[in-house]
């Protein structure tokens, strides 16, 4: 049991980086410095596109394996 409750945190997380990317993808985040802006924005221009993508992949393939995992715990 301990198992799988680790295992369904452990997708949580997942779940967490993915829409953590998305919104850094769509320049959703506060950055404290000038600098930390510039870098992101630099590299959101090449690579922007793809990081939604990923991201939007990784959210739907954590929340369906989050809705199984419930499942299975609950039965």
């Amino acid at each position: 049991m301990l198992w799988e409750v680790l295992g369904l945190f452990a997708e949580l997380l997942f779940l967490v980086a993915g829409i953590y990317l998305y919104l850094f993808s769509i320049d959703r985040l506060n950055f404290k410095s000038v600098e930390a802006k510039k870098k992101a924005d630099e590299f959101r221009s090449k690579n922007g596109g793809m990081i939604r993508l990923l991201a939007l992949l990784l959210m739907a393939i954590m929340f369906v394996n989050i809705i199984v995992h419930m499942s299975n715990l609950i039965n």
